[in-house]
């Protein structure tokens, strides 16, 4: 029984490594989306207006 507790830990750190690595790629890809399709500038250029109205 204790064996089978400590083979399915290790299941657990693989599984949570992966979404782990399947996060960073879909962060990646939507770093890379925003930054090719200037939407990120738009963004930033937004906020920076909408503040510069406050003060």
């Amino acid at each position: 029984m204790k064996r089978r507790l400590i083979d399915q830990q290790g299941q657990a750190t693989a599984e949570y490594a992966l979404v782990m690595v399947a996060a960073a790629i879909i962060a990646g890809a939507l770093i890379l989306w925003a930054t090719n399709s200037g939407a990120l500038s738009a963004l930033f250029d937004t906020v920076v207006e909408r503040i510069s109205t406050f003060i």
